[in-house]
């Protein structure tokens, strides 16, 4: 795929009961982009310890990019501990402060987000001032950016999460985060009615609603659509949506309908949701028919 892709944002260890899995959004959503094709790039900031260097070469084992991830002598690590006490709804606790708080500005990597064709942000990056300010300037570089809205309490509030969606040419969030934003504004309505209120306040061109296992729907300038979802027996959630938005953008970058994007993308969530960790090893060919509700 000669799509310029990016990934700004946290790398870490998710720590389970069973032991530490590589997580974080943007470099998941990497990770599933390359297995479907694409060499993303990931922008992100590790320590100079040993679970940095094993966080490097997980992802080059998964061939993708370190080039742009920075090492930091002052800050370990990122570690965050996932509570799967409830399989349907992981809890985190999020260390701070970590390496991924002190991603620098750099003119290379400006040069790279200028000429890229999508570059991918979450709000969980912009807790802490360093990655945020380097969040912001690159956001007035790129040309096409996707935000992957992730409420993680307390890391968030409601200037800094409409400040980063002002920037958006499509955002994807779960359903309980499109309500709280509704909230902020007082939206009433239903779930459409506030997708509805919510791309045209910030001009975005598509906006994607995750349900977890009653699927997704997604509001474009054509209209609304929505995909019911497939039953599958969960291991843990975590990664899931990271999957969904990867298969969703192949998709959508390759111009198939948004139906279509829709099905793939609730099927290759729903699929992670059955395995441990957020970027099991995938055989894409199982899953080029989503006609089926049942994997």
């Amino acid at each position: 795929m000669h799509h310029k892709i990016i990934c700004f944002g946290e790398t870490l260890w998710d720590v389970l009961p069973s032991g530490k899995m590589p997580g974080g959004a943007p470099m998941n959503v990497a990770i599933h982009l390359t297995y479907n094709g694409f060499s993303p790039l990931v922008i992100s900031r590790v320590g100079n310890d040993d679970p940095g260097r094993e966080l490097l070469r997980f992802l080059q084992e998964k061939n993708v990019s370190t080039r742009w991830i920075q090492t930091g002598e002052s800050h370990p690590t990122g570690v965050v501990e996932a509570n799967i006490s409830d399989k349907n709804e992981v809890t985190y606790k999020i260390i701070e402060p970590v390496a991924w708080d002190y991603i620098q500005f750099d003119e290379k990597a400006a040069e790279l987000v200028a000429i890229s064709d999508v570059f991918i942000y979450g709000s969980l990056a912009t807790r802490n001032l360093t990655s945020r300010e380097t969040l912001l300037q690159y956001l007035k570089l790129a040309k096409f950016k996707v935000m992957d809205v992730n409420l993680r309490p307390p890391y968030y509030n409601q200037e800094r999460i409409q400040e980063l969606l002002q920037y958006a040419n499509i955002a994807k969030m779960n359903h309980q985060e499109l309500g709280e934003i509704a909230g902020w504004f007082g939206w009433a309505g239903n779930e459409q009615e506030q997708m509805q209120a919510l791309k045209q306040h910030f001009k975005l061109q598509l906006l994607v609603v995750t349900r977890g296992e009653k699927g997704a729907a997604a509001l474009t300038e054509a209209g609304y659509q929505e995909h019911e979802g497939y039953q599958v027996e969960v291991e843990d959630t975590i990664g899931s949506g990271d999957a969904f938005l990867a298969t969703f953008l192949k998709n959508y970058l390759q111009q198939e309908p948004i139906q279509k994007a829709l099905a793939q993308a609730c099927m290759m969530g729903a699929y992670v949701a059955t395995q441990k960790g957020g970027t099991p090893q995938i055989d894409l060919s199982r899953f080029e028919d989503s006609s089926s509700t049942h994997l």
